[in-house]
């Protein structure tokens, strides 16, 4: 299991730019607890890299992120992996019950909130701060997708304080802006 191979297997699986982008995100900050919490980097990584990559074919619930975890199995990926993967879809009903879980479930529907929220600053990813993106998760409208309830009980389930969490991401995002395509100019920039 390497970071490599992984990348490989995603995009093998998933041909859209905007998931390919989710993943990595995803990555970037599991990466990120991975080293505040000690644990393994690259499994942590991995884990949020591949989360959705079978999202893109088999969309239903009846399906991912199931075809996905069992092509991982097949692979010969970690069940530690594998059961973090299926923990991030509550329907499922897999308790979260270790600390890579309840993190990949915690930064998941952050980590494409922080991306739209983004894309809306013309700075990016530039100086957010917790205060706008809780701003913009009262707006109903915007990235109606996310789930705020997700965000909100991710957080407390990692026992992380929700303002530190959002900002702690955003960091993290930060440091992969440029391939996120978040990178100050690529986004459009709009009002915050």
């Amino acid at each position: 299991m390497n970071r490599e191979e992984a990348s490989k297997l995603m995009r093998t699986w998933t041909e859209g730019d905007s998931l390919r982008k989710h993943m990595l995100a995803v990555e970037t900050a599991m990466r990120a607890y991975a080293n505040r919490f000690g644990e393994d980097e690259e499994k942590w990584g991995i884990t949020g890299l591949l989360h959705d990559m079978d999202y893109e074919k088999h969309p239903t619930p009846e399906e991912h992120p199931a075809v996905g975890v069992e092509e991982l199995a097949r692979l010969g990926y970690p069940e530690d992996v594998r059961r973090a993967i299926l923990s991030h879809a509550d329907y499922l009903d897999v308790p979260r019950e270790t600390r890579m879980e309840k993190t990949l479930y915690a930064v998941d529907e952050l980590s494409g909130f922080i991306m739209a929220c983004a894309l809306m600053r013309p700075g990016g990813l530039d100086g957010m701060k917790a205060k706008s993106v809780r701003k913009k998760m009262k707006q109903k409208s915007f990235a109606a997708g996310v789930d705020r309830d997700d965000i909100v009980s991710g957080a407390e389930d990692l026992g992380v304080e929700l303002n530190e969490h959002i900002e702690f991401v955003a960091a993290a995002l930060r440091e992969k802006e440029d391939e996120l395509g978040l990178a100050d100019g690529d986004n459009g920039g709009g009002a915050e």
